[in-house]
């Protein structure tokens, strides 16, 4: 028998993938999303099943139901969505985190953060294991997603040790694949949309800022699997695909992909933006058995098809 599950963020990029795996795994879904960032059509295809709820929801305010576990994805992730209203991004991270914690702890119900890369920084370590405290601008104008996030992850630890709510944190990497936004401002969809469109490749700094690149179906595999870990298991754990490419690299790539005539031009590097960025999964290969099986090529080729849809190429 499947249990009642609550995805806060459900009709995003992420959460829309991760209520498909969980109705495929006989669960009874709540979606709860305000539609800042998602978007119907991410789960319109869901509606006709029995078993899946959509509620059109702030979890800056208050949510009540009966539900046995919760995973909260609400957040704008991208640096164009988030800086668009920074004190709701904020306020998102950190009284949505209280209001979906409260909940949890009212069902003694596992809830499950995702938290991102992002609590690293620009970091100094390379690759960044779940140790290191990373190195953040507290007043920059990433902040308001990147602190965040980071005192959610207080909040849920806090809520752990104060009123035993069972938690688990994750740290999610950059995640691609279909159901990307198409002016998210994210490298892969970024890439993808101006080769698509025949326009000038714009990559800030040099190019050689690396990144490694996740597969969603992957990413949503670790989300479920960090559920289903032991009680004692609280995190966090990082998600992501440990392959490191630099930006130039992805963007030839692209080109290449979408046979696109488009040309690289540079840009200045945008303030507090990470030169590194690669996840040490050498926890959640102990912990949870996992690690990414989709390669960025093989990614690349249904996230270009989602886009020639979307853009109708």
């Amino acid at each position: 028998m499947g249990k009642t599950v609550l995805v806060t963020g459900g009709g995003g990029f992420i959460g829309s993938h991760l209520c498909e795996r969980l109705l495929k795994d006989g669960n009874d879904v709540i979606c709860l999303d305000n539609f800042f960032t998602g978007s119907k059509d991410n789960i319109r295809h869901l509606l006709n099943y029995p078993n899946f709820e959509l509620v059109r929801h702030d979890i800056c305010f208050p949510y009540y139901a009966e539900v046995d576990a919760v995973f909260n994805l609400a957040c704008p992730a991208s640096p164009v969505h988030y800086q668009y209203n920074p004190v709701h991004t904020t306020k998102t991270c950190v009284m949505g985190s209280i209001n979906m914690l409260g909940l949890a702890k009212r069902r003694k119900a596992p809830i499950l953060q995702a938290s991102t890369s992002e609590v690293y920084g620009d970091p100094r370590i390379h690759p960044q294991p779940e140790s290191y405290w990373g190195n953040v601008n507290c007043i920059g104008r990433r902040s308001c997603y990147d602190e965040g996030k980071r005192c959610a992850e207080t909040l849920f630890f806090d809520y752990h040790r104060q009123n035993n709510v069972k938690i688990k944190v994750v740290r999610i990497f950059n995640t691609y694949g279909p159901r990307m936004l198409p002016n998210d401002g994210r490298v892969v969809s970024n890439f993808i949309v101006q080769a698509l469109q025949g326009h000038d490749i714009t990559l800030y700094g040099n190019g050689e800022q690396t990144r490694s690149f996740c597969y969603v179906s992957d990413l949503v595999d670790g989300l479920v699997r960090m559920m289903n870990t032991p009680d004692t298991i609280t995190g966090p754990v990082n998600l992501g695909n440990p392959a490191e490419f630099t930006i130039r690299q992805l963007a030839e790539l692209v080109i290449e992909m979408t046979g696109s005539k488009s040309k690289i031009v540079y840009h200045p590097l945008p303030d507090d933006d990470p030169v590194m960025r690669q996840p040490d999964i050498a926890r959640a290969r102990e912990l949870l058995q996992w690690e990414p099986t989709i390669q960025l090529r093989e990614g690349l080729v249904s996230t270009i098809e989602y886009f020639k849809k979307k853009l109708e190429f």
